[in-house]
């Protein structure tokens, strides 16, 4: 990026705005300005695809949103191609980046003037600087964007401008502007009648301008407003200097310095922290979040006291988190280290005392006991005012709840605060800004680097199996992985294989996590959190141990509870709150596996327990109907009758077919474990029928191993289900389908005859019609187009026979398929024009575009290409608004052929490339082979 070239400048102190050599840059819409400003707001650093995803579009990112935003970067690209020896939008590591000189930034730059004013000793360089950096602002910060990222940042960014304007205040008063910050001053104060920094500059001014009555006056009005709206006194400073603006203190003089008191007298350094983790793995990013806290406090980009709330379940680490980050950063604190424990979920005792908490800290800071009052909000006064402008750290372990922590606070901002929790003290947050800091579970190599440090390199490479087995049952939480390293490094003669062995049984996993010591022990550790929820939080904890699913929508717990989805938010949030369950994005749910262990030993113990998993049942089953019918219609081939849901269940009735695209995607892996449940449950027709329901799903988007998969559970159930054949005849059925799109012809062509079989035993005429329908395809895709007509054309004959024109409809375009695979294209044309009027009839989508696909070929074989783009397009139109990814890639494909052989190359050359890449998302391999070799064989396109 060196040469000379273009001046670059970027805008986002106001809008997202960009320049080349002082010309505006046409960026595009709002939405795409969003993109780059958030890729600026870290210049030259990557940021990964779902963090931007997240920062543009927040939770409400649509299914396409991947897509769109590659085509918003291409376009940003384009746009900023005039500067690109200067600017260079790139992917790098999963993200993508903005290359620039960070200058050309005003957000960077204005942090680099301020941290420039900030550090220097000559007064009028650093008000000049301040001044140059906020001269950079044109308005509020990235003033249009509204995702909760943007709205966060701009605060944030509003924050650190007002810290570099009272900056800028004490630089002027210092250098004795007084008389001219006055005005200014006042009008802040109005914006911020509670800030106590900004009064103290106020007051100053009007002291030093000649009007002490009127500083006095204002801190009377301060004192007043912080006591009816804070409940609280001014802080030392302030009282300090309305202490000598009373006096008339000769040291508010100009000459003697800002006019700030000195500080209280000298304590006792207390240096209570325990020691640090022996062996520490991991949580770099935990660390760096925690330092960046500081920083900006330190920086002045927060006028508050930096409290960090460090949350997660039992056993993840946090209070190894909180010593480590203490010890790594001891020398910041020179004025001492406060520690406590405070027990909130201690297995063998009760939650201490905050009296007792707060008695300890003053003895060390060295205050007499003769000299603590009795009150205890006076006790809390009298530890904030020894805190006051100290730097110090105060750890504030294992706490119960806000309330338990609150009278533990410094009120100073020099001060730091680590709290460790299992509930999410979320009132913490609000009313005392702390900063919320989630521990999740290792990842797998943070876990094995913990077996690498303990057991030692050699004996980890020794058992590679053992290892990843252990590994895999201790499911990334810290307390368990340090429990078995443990385990095994007191037997270093011993197999890893053995304990990976007693490990296996999930059942009694927490038995041999159970090292005999209650603080360690994982079931007392989870027992604890449990205990300190309400009766109708364990009820459902229990019950989501039973849940077999990776994760679980609100609705979903409703239902299992039996509760209408209002109501079940409310023992929801307690386990969230608690950290025994985590909110993956709005309204979804999971639980760790060990606490799913945990969980499944009470839920087995719950006298409902059966009938709250017979509603889960239903409420996917019955959804999965609604949301089929949208995809497929109500005359699908066996569809089956279902009895109304259990009572207490809520199913969901999906809105059009785009919402029940979203309800499959997003429960796709929680219906096959439903149908599992079904199964070991013994409710064998729920199996077949969720099979059912997801047959339109599962082959429309090509999940070609979860169709093969719900079949082949189906097939277990029908076995099982008793005598009747036609469950059996249906699933092999379907499993012939699944494999013959998997291209496992022999089998497949099995599964279809015993289907054929099955159906003839009982006379089913329709059973008989389908299995032929689909032997036909089946020998089509061995290459056997002539036995296919024949299986074709046998099984419109047998529709023919039954009164319902979808089914018939459907023949009519496969026999004239196959009479167009075998160049019989007048015979092609008849049935396929007939199928079409007979969908259009009855509103088939998805069906009427299979059948513009089969006359876009006719169209193109017989020369009639204008009209086959006709076909082919309104096949596309169709077929993407039903989320059908399989059909619109052959219909692409299609598509290139009839423009190829119009002569329009380019057009042919995308519509190819878009279907080439459809095929290799959906490992068609043979197909995207086929189209390759297709377009090598026309060069010019």
């Amino acid at each position: 990026m060196g040469g000379v070239g273009m001046a670059v400048e970027f805008s986002l102190l106001g809008g997202v705005e960009a320049r080349v050599d002082g010309r505006p840059v046409e960026l595009g819409h709002a939405r795409q300005r969003w993109v780059l400003g958030a890729l600026l707001v870290d210049a030259n650093r990557v940021v990964p695809v779902a963090q931007l995803l997240h920062r543009v579009w927040g939770d409400r990112s649509p299914q396409r949103a991947p897509g769109t935003l590659y085509s918003y970067l291409s376009r940003l690209r384009q746009a900023l191609a005039c500067a690109q020896e200067e600017v260079r939008i790139t992917r790098q590591s999963g993200g993508y980046v903005v290359e620039v000189d960070a200058s050309a930034v005003d957000l960077h730059r204005f942090r680099r003037l301020v941290e420039q004013a900030r550090t220097t000793d000559d007064g009028e360089r650093a008000a000049a600087l301040f001044e140059q950096a906020l001269g950079l602002w044109q308005g509020e910060a990235l003033h249009t964007p509204d995702t909760p990222y943007f709205n966060a940042l701009r605060e944030t960014l509003c924050q650190e401008k007002f810290a570099a304007e009272l900056d800028l205040s004490d630089t002027g008063l210092r250098l004795g502007r007084h008389t001219t910050l006055l005005a200014e001053l006042s009008a802040r104060a109005e914006t911020h009648p509670l800030d106590e920094r900004l009064a103290n500059q106020l007051m100053l001014a009007l002291y030093r301008s000649g009007r002490p009555t009127d500083a006095l006056h204002h801190y009377h009005q301060m004192r007043v407003r912080l006591s009816e709206e804070l409940g609280t006194d001014p802080g030392v400073v302030l009282q300090r200097l309305h202490q000598q603006i009373l006096t008339a203190d000769a040291a508010l003089a100009v000459s003697a310095g800002t006019g700030s008191a000195p500080g209280p007298a000298a304590t006792a350094v207390p240096r209570q922290l325990p020691s640090s983790p022996p062996v520490f793995t991991g949580r770099s990013q935990e660390l760096e979040q925690l330092t960046d806290a500081l920083d900006a406090q330190r920086s002045g980009r927060s006028v508050a006291v930096v409290i960090s709330a460090i949350g997660g379940i039992g056993g993840v680490g946090k209070s190894w988190l909180a010593l480590r980050w203490a010890h790594e950063n001891v020398a910041r604190f020179p004025d001492g280290q406060l520690y406590v424990n405070l027990r909130g979920f201690d297995p063998s005792s009760e939650p201490l005392p905050t009296s007792v908490a707060l008695r300890g800290f003053l003895d060390a800071l060295g205050v007499d006991p003769d000299a603590v009052p009795m009150d205890p909000q006076a006790q809390s006064g009298l530890y904030r005012s020894l805190l006051a402008d100290k730097r110090m750290v105060v750890v504030l372990d294992d706490a119960r709840d806000a309330d338990q922590v609150r009278p533990l606070l410094p009120g100073s901002p020099s001060c730091t605060v680590l709290i460790t929790s299992r509930d999410r003290l979320t009132s913490l947050v609000t009313t005392h800004g702390a900063e919320p800091l989630t521990l999740d579970v290792f990842h797998a190599d943070e876990a094995r680097e913990l077996f690498d440090r303990r057991l030692g390199t050699h004996r980890i490479a020794a058992e590679p199996d053992a290892v990843s087995a252990l590994l895999e049952h201790c499911a990334g939480l810290p307390l368990a992985l340090g429990v078995v390293a443990a385990r095994a490094a007191t037997h270093p003669g011993f197999p890893l294989a053995v304990l990976a062995d007693e490990l296996r049984e999930a059942t009694s996993r927490l038995d041999v996590l159970d090292v005999g010591d209650v603080t360690v022990n994982l079931r007392a550790v989870f027992s604890t959190s449990h205990r300190a929820l309400t009766p109708r939080a364990q009820r459902l904890f229990a019950l989501l141990g039973l849940v077999a699913g990776p994760d679980i929508s609100l609705a979903a717990v409703a239902s299992l509870a039996g509760l209408t989805p209002a109501r079940a938010r409310v023992p929801l949030g307690e386990l969230e709150a608690a950290h025994l369950i985590q909110q993956l994005r709005p309204g979804r749910y999971r639980m760790h596996d060990l606490i799913r262990l945990f969980a499944a030993e009470l839920g087995d113990r719950e006298e409902d327990a059966a009938a709250a998993l017979t509603r889960l049942i239903d409420f996917y089953l019955h959804t999965a109907f609604a949301a089929n019918e949208l995809l497929d219609g109500p005359h699908s081939p066996f569809q089956p009758e279902l009895l109304p849901p259990a009572p207490g269940c809520s199913p969901l009735r999906p809105a059009d077919t785009a919402d029940a695209l979203e309800w499959f995607d997003a429960e796709r892996p929680c219906l096959l474990a439903a149908q599992g449940l079904a199964l070991a449950q013994g409710q064998y027709a729920q199996v077949w029928r969720l099979a059912w329901t997801l047959v339109s799903y599962h082959v429309g988007g090509h999940h070609l191993q979860d169709y093969f998969t719900v079949w082949r559970t189906a097939l277990t159930a029908a076995e099982r289900h008793g005598d009747s054949p036609a469950p059996r005849a249906l699933a092999h059925w379907r499993l012939g389908h699944a494999r013959t799109q998997k291209g496992e012809h022999t089998e497949a062509l099995d599964h279809l005859n015993l289907a054929l079989s099955l159906s003839e035993q009982t006379d089913d005429i329709a059973g008989q019609a389908h299995v032929y329908r689909t032997l036909g395809w089946a020998w089509e895709q061995c290459g056997d187009d002539e036995r296919a007509l024949h299986h074709a054309i046998q099984a419109l004959r047998l529709y023919q026979t039954l009164d319902n024109p979808v089914w018939q409809a459907n023949q009519l375009n496969a026999v004239g398929w196959m009479h167009a695979q075998l160049g019989r294209y007048p015979e092609a044309l008849s049935h396929c024009e007939q199928a079409l009027a007979l969908f259009r009839k009855d509103g088939r989508p998805g069906d009427e575009a299979s059948t513009l696909d089969s006359l876009g070929y006719i169209a193109h074989h017989t020369g009639r290409y204008t009209d086959a783009l006709d076909h082919y397009q309104q096949a596309m139109n169709l077929v993407r608004g039903l989320g059908n990814a399989h059909d619109e890639a052959d219909t692409l494909a299609n598509l290139g052929e009839t423009y190829h052989a119009m002569g329009r190359s380019a057009e042919a050359r995308d519509a190819w490339r878009e279907a080439l890449s459809l095929y290799e998302d959906q490992r068609r391999t043979a197909a995207a082979q086929r189209l390759k070799e297709r377009m090598e064989l026309a060069p010019e396109v």
